[in-house]
């Protein structure tokens, strides 16, 4: 099933890490904004692992590339079975018909 789309833009998210790195507290964020406190959290966790550049982490957008590519390459899989399958039976069907 399809996600909608996240109830937090970008933009709010941007402002609640900032608000955390300016050392407001977590939990009265939450509070007074609305997300969980989790949320905010991960969207610390996930700003800084982008910031860093380090070479051992993918980025944010990374992550969801891989994911989107991961789920095209399960598609594509079946869909290449389902087709040697329907070539496999065919071809079989062909032979025998024209032995009849």
């Amino acid at each position: 099933m399809p996600r909608s789309k996240p109830p937090y833009t970008e933009e709010f998210r941007r402002q609640m890490v900032e608000l955390v790195r300016a050392r407001r507290i977590l939990e009265e964020l939450a509070k007074e904004y609305g997300p969980s406190g989790q949320s905010i959290r991960n969207w610390v966790r996930e700003a800084s692992r982008d910031e860093s550049g380090r070479a051992d982490e993918i980025s944010t957008a990374e992550r969801e590339e891989l994911k989107r590519l991961r789920k095209e390459n399960r598609q594509l899989r079946e869909e290449r079975d389902i087709l040697r399958k329907a070539t496999i039976f065919f071809a079989t069907g062909v032979s025998r018909s024209s032995t009849m």
